[in-house]
């Protein structure tokens, strides 16, 4: 399916034009900043223009020179502890009036953070249809949020400049979860995020979200949003030169080391998982020395045996770390779909989480386990596991499900819902509300 081509004010057809408003561009990698840019390119081949707006910072960008393509980026500031710029505020009034001089035919807005309401009011101020995609679980991350919002006076005067003669009356809100009242007191309550998040998600025309666990969430927190269940693209990675053999089964993470995606969890059970299995290892993919009290715990672990910290790998060299483990494990609660999963079902691993929820790519029983966010079920379900692997028939059909399941969830077939959907928001077409993901044959 190409561009969509509307009619311009003289009649003539031109591609349709999307202004992707996203927080996370980098510096670091992210799931987010992949479907964003998983997304983009294929717009960009589809023949779409592309506008990216994002704070300024150096990062992954394989898409900076493409002829259809342009960037907008705001001044930002370094968050602490994390590889993430944050937009400030300064320049959001320029950027309106040079997105207006030329506006887009529909804005699609990516997260919660400060770009992501520069968004907003761009889509109230020019009339232009608004997409909200849902990528974080807010309740999870309200207490994260409430600690980096607050940037400072110069971004409270652009709120209060940026909000005024909006037309959409519950945007008026957002203006107060900003005020100086909560950044003087330190922090931001979780009720004043949440409360932002629900009236960004339904001030959208339509709020996509990549897993019918996110769109259960979204309906709790903004029950007059409308909703349709998109889940984000991940192909299979390319292959590589083989790591060297372990000498027993290999369980496999990948992803970011942090708190709240239950790392602690996943040591603390593969220590009891070691004392069914002593050979068995557990290899660890991401960046480990980002807070001192897990890295802390991560050196613990690797100096009882059995623990590799193989640090950060660059997405295009994962193939081979996926390649050489016999089970994926998936310790977090908190993500709201989880690129990981689809890229261990692309290369046929089992699959053990702690997310009963999330199960776009694993079928329990056949190609994965879902076990209690505790180290001894997690634990028992991945031993579990390992010990049907030894039946060369269930590993068999284990792999042969997981590359099934993660080929429903394609970039191709994401990038097609969603040229769909600019296509009627662009029209002006309604849309038919869908709570729960449907797979591509």
């Amino acid at each position: 399916m190409s561009a969509v081509e509307p009619s311009n004010p003289t009649g003539e057809a031109r591609p349709l034009r999307v202004a992707l408003f996203t927080d996370n561009y980098g510096p670091g990698h992210s799931g987010l900043l992949y479907a964003v840019q998983f997304l983009e390119g294929e717009l960009l081949a589809r023949g779409f223009r592309v506008q990216v707006v994002a704070p300024a910072c150096d990062g992954p960008n394989p898409y900076r020179d493409h002829p259809h393509r342009t960037e907008l980026r705001l001044p930002g500031i370094p968050v602490p502890g994390m590889s993430l710029v944050m937009a400030t505020g300064r320049g959001f009034e320029r950027a309106l009036d040079q997105l207006a001089a030329d506006p887009p035919d529909v804005i699609h807005v990516h997260g919660l953070g400060t770009i992501g309401l520069l968004g907003v009011w761009a889509a109230d101020r020019l009339g232009v249809p608004l997409m909200v995609t849902w990528h974080t679980d807010f309740e999870a991350y309200a207490e994260h949020y409430a600690l980096l919002a607050p940037v400072g006076d110069a971004y409270i005067r652009v709120l209060t400049t940026a909000t005024r003669g909006m037309q959409r009356p519950q945007l008026k809100d957002m203006q107060s979860f900003f005020q100086p009242r909560w950044w003087r007191r330190g922090r931001i309550t979780r009720r004043a995020v949440l409360n932002a998040a629900r009236e960004m998600l339904e001030a959208a025309d339509l709020v996509t979200t990549p897993s019918d666990k996110t769109a259960t969430r979204c309906l709790e927190l903004a029950p007059k949003s409308h909703i349709r269940v998109v889940p984000n693209g991940a192909d299979a990675l390319p292959t590589g030169p083989d790591l060297p053999a372990p000498h027993g089964p290999r369980i496999l993470y990948v992803g970011r080391i942090a708190p709240e995606k239950s790392i602690g969890l996943l040591v603390d059970a593969f220590a009891w998982l070691r004392e069914e299995i002593p050979h068995a290892e557990l290899m660890i993919v991401g960046n480990w020395r980002t807070g001192a009290l897990l890295e802390q715990k991560l050196r613990r672990a690797r100096r009882r045996g059995g623990v590799t910290l193989v640090g950060q790998v660059p997405r295009e060299k994962l193939g081979p770390y996926y390649a050489s483990a016999d089970v994926f494990a998936f310790p977090s609660t908190t993500d709201t779909q989880a690129l990981v999963l689809h890229e261990a079902a692309h290369a046929g691993l089992p699959i053990v989480s702690c997310d009963h929820e999330l199960r776009l790519v694993i079928d329990p029983g056949v190609n994965g386990a879902i076990a209690r966010p505790t180290p001894e079920s997690f634990a028992r379900q991945l031993v579990m596991m390992l010990s049907k692997l030894e039946d060369p028939a269930f590993r068999e059909r284990a792999a042969e499900r997981s590359r099934e399941m993660a080929s429903w969830w394609t970039i191709e077939h994401q990038s097609a819902a969603m040229v769909e959907l600019y296509a009627d928001l662009a029209a002006g077409r309604p849309i038919e509300e869908r709570m729960t993901a449907v797979p591509h044959p």
